[in-house]
């Protein structure tokens, strides 16, 4: 089991709590996604995902791949994300 998980903030967590839940959400399904493409080391190229009102902000220690953006964008614009493709990358 994968133990150092991304550190989950967000904008207004503590009068919208919602929002770190739904970064939990989101973080699954990234992390389901890159599991079904075989990518392994999604996971561990991640070290933090912020919700700053309303635009998923995703930091790296490694440069992603442009198919790992798109894990985060399909999850931030699902339903149990934010439903928009606002995501940003910061290596």
């Amino acid at each position: 089991m994968f133990l150092d998980h991304p550190t989950i903030t967000a904008t207004n967590s503590l009068t919208e709590p919602d929002r770190i839940e739904r970064l939990l959400r989101v973080y699954g399904y990234v992390a389901a996604l890159a599991d079904l493409a075989g990518d392994i080391m999604l996971i561990e190229k991640v070290t933090q995902l912020h919700d700053h009102k309303g635009t998923l902000i995703v930091f790296w220690h490694e440069p992603p791949t442009d198919e790992e953006k798109q894990y985060f964008v399909r999850a931030w614009a699902s339903k149990i994300g934010d439903g928009t493709t606002n995501v940003e990358h910061e290596v």
